[in-house]
């Protein structure tokens, strides 16, 4: 089953400041249509509480709520699927486990990575990355930068949706779409702006 993706993939935060319900009540009145809510310090109960609110708001403005990692909520929270940065997770067994109705995103670093996601047929959209330096997550991957997505038009293979992630800055979006990816993500880029609304509407009418 084909599903919509977005080419714009906005990701909210653990922020000191400002919660994650406040996050997206400022995305969707900017104009993002995909939120994915990425929420890493909280209970479980904790997460359905917070989910339940912001999936109002993204009803509301007929925004597409995914929620990272916690796919195991789906059958508690009305959010649209799930995205798994768990580079070891059992992609077959959460299909089954969520249904052919609901959206997953998986993430990679590499091309090996990619296709290995693209092969289990059950993912709907590749998170790509980093592009970049980033603060948002952990990790010691290789940044790609504009070279390494150039590399994916040489996998005439790789038909899944690949959306570059990991400290991409508003100067990098043409150049990044001019690669040939699918779209972007993007999470302190916009988060950690002065003035968060105006951002993403930059990022929206780069990529729109």
């Amino acid at each position: 089953m084909k599903k919509y993706i977005s080419k714009f993939h906005y990701l909210t935060q653990d922020l000191p400041n400002r919660s994650h319900t406040e996050q997206v009540i400022t995305a969707c009145e900017a104009g993002a249509n995909w939120i994915q809510y990425r929420c890493l310090i909280k209970t479980d109960d904790e997460l359905i509480a917070e989910i339940n609110q912001i999936a109002v708001i993204c009803d509301d403005w007929g925004a597409t709520l995914i929620l990272t990692n916690h796919y195991h909520l789906l059958s508690e929270v009305d959010a649209q699927g799930v995205h798994m940065e768990d580079f070891d997770a059992d992609l077959k067994a959460i299909r089954l486990a969520i249904g052919d109705d609901k959206t997953i995103g998986a993430s990679a670093t590499n091309i090996a990575g990619l296709l290995k996601i693209q092969q289990t047929g059950v993912v709907d959209y590749c998170g790509y990355g980093p592009f970049a330096h980033t603060e948002t997550k952990a990790n010691h991957y290789t940044l790609l930068g504009f070279d390494g997505y150039r590399e994916l038009q040489k996998h005439p293979d790789i038909e899944l949706p690949v959306i570059a992630v990991g400290g991409i800055r508003i100067n990098d979006v043409e150049h990044l779409l001019g690669t040939g990816i699918y779209g972007i993500a993007v999470s302190s880029g916009i988060n950690l702006a002065a003035d968060p609304a105006r951002a993403l509407k930059e990022f929206y009418q780069q990529i729109y």
